[in-house]
């Protein structure tokens, strides 16, 4: 498993998920190396610098990117993996 090399915060983009599925991205992204009081849930990132780490939450995966650019409060970024969660038949987290 490789670890995500990054700096200061990473920002974990929840679009209102249950708190089930959050709690299991949080987990996963820890597993990684990243520190749990280094990530930041949010609808939208502010202030983010050239080199964040983003993630975008989804319900069978998280999508990690780099920013690499940042033009009129919008960020650009890479992608640098996914991370898929897995489900047993009941749609319970188990990974």
């Amino acid at each position: 498993m490789d670890k995500i090399e990054y700096e200061g915060t990473v920002w974990a983009i929840n679009h209102k998920y249950p708190e089930p599925l959050v709690e299991h991205s949080i987990k996963k992204l820890k597993q990684y190396g990243i520190k749990k009081e280094d990530i930041v849930l949010t609808d939208a990132p502010e202030n983010v610098k050239v080199g964040s780490i983003i993630v975008e939450i989804w319900p069978y995966h998280l999508d990690i990117g780099r920013v690499r650019k940042i033009r009129n409060e919008s960020f650009i970024s890479c992608s640098v993996m996914t991370i898929e969660l897995k489900t047993d038949a009941d749609g319970n987290y188990i990974d």
